[in-house]
């Protein structure tokens, strides 16, 4: 026994990993191991001698499973500590580095084109991006065949649903809901069945404008869009009018900023093409039909309505070439733009 224990410690104390040390347990504990064999042979001890044998070996036993257990502890204490040693943080040391976020380039517009009209005395009013087919297109004057009512322009979601192709149809919520004078700005989303190109997309963003009151005129837009081109883009800025038609307005014009890029003196201006005015939005006077749906006497109020395309004028004032930039969230393209 005195053998069996002075080995047992020997390779014991010796064992340099928990494995080791469970492989000496089966060894000398186990069921086949060698003081487990003492206990079996206890048969073939004469009867006077047993008892005190029996105690031996049990000794030995509880011996050998503390040189065990002092191990078992002895290596977890071990371990514990390389653990620590490795997973240990210098605090000393400087962290990452963390770039911070920004908003969005068209964000960024929207922000600057609804503060200069809240200057201005415009308030901001939003409507839902999934509209009736009477407030996209006929309380607004769309003739019933009008080419934007076809599916090859618009969502429908069902036959009287759609996404809305424009933010006008807020002018009809607006035009329904409140009394005049009315004088309020609606950004938003707008959705048209388009194919992705360098300046198209099935999902842009457009500001809309509607002031109704009595006396307002083509002067009051003019003066008004005049105003917010310069505070856009610059006091040097000239506004033309060019007339156009659309189902809501009449008159109906487009409005051109001079090129504030070349001023319409490089024949090969990226912004211009060399023309020296540059295509911003659509405007014109409220038509009588869509005063009408709001209940309105055609002979007491006027209105004037204009509506800008975001990622236009964004392109335009930072010189931007492709709309899908505003789209795919790189963060080398939108980090520019603090």
């Amino acid at each position: 026994m005195e053998k069996i224990f002075n080995e047992a410690k020997a390779l014991i104390e010796g064992a340099g990993s928990p494995e080791a040390v469970e492989e000496l347990r089966i060894k000398y504990l186990g069921k086949k191991g060698e003081v487990t064999a003492l206990l079996k042979s206890m048969g073939t001890i004469a009867p006077e001698e047993r008892k005190a044998f029996g105690m031996q070996v049990n000794k030995l036993k509880q011996d050998v499973e503390a040189l065990i257990e002092t191990k078992k502890s002895s290596l977890a204490g071990e371990g514990r500590q390389a653990r620590l040693a490795a997973e240990k943080i210098d605090v000393t040391e400087p962290g990452r580095a963390h770039s911070p976020g920004t908003r969005h380039m068209i964000t960024i517009t929207i922000d600057e084109i609804c503060a200069i009209f809240q200057n201005l005395g415009y308030s901001i009013t939003e409507g839902p991006e999934v509209e009736t087919v009477f407030n996209n297109f006929d309380a607004l004057n769309s003739a019933p065949n009008h080419p934007s009512r076809d599916m090859t322009d618009t969502f429908y979601i069902t036959e009287n649903t759609l996404l809305r192709c424009h933010t006008s149809p807020v002018q009809v919520r607006i035009l329904l809901e409140q009394e005049p004078p009315i004088k309020v700005l609606s950004p938003g989303r707008c959705f048209r069945v388009d194919t992705p190109d360098a300046t198209h997309s099935p999902m842009f963003h457009q500001v809309e404008g509607l002031l109704v009151d009595e006396d307002v005129t083509m002067a009051d837009l003019k003066g008004t869009l005049d105003l917010f081109a310069k505070r856009m883009f610059g006091d040097k800025v000239k506004t033309k009018f060019r007339p156009h038609f659309f189902p809501f307005t009449e008159p109906s014009a487009e409005m051109d900023v001079s090129c504030f890029l070349c001023d319409g003196s490089d024949k090969s201006c990226r912004v211009c093409h060399g023309s020296g005015w540059i295509e911003l939005l659509g405007c014109g006077m409220v038509h009588p039909n869509v005063l009408k749906i709001g209940g309105l006497d055609t002979d007491r109020y006027t209105g004037l309505a204009f509506g800008m395309g975001v990622e236009r004028t964004a392109m335009l004032k930072h010189g931007i070439d492709d709309i899908r930039l505003f789209y795919e969230n790189d963060v080398r393209f939108i980090g520019q733009f603090y």
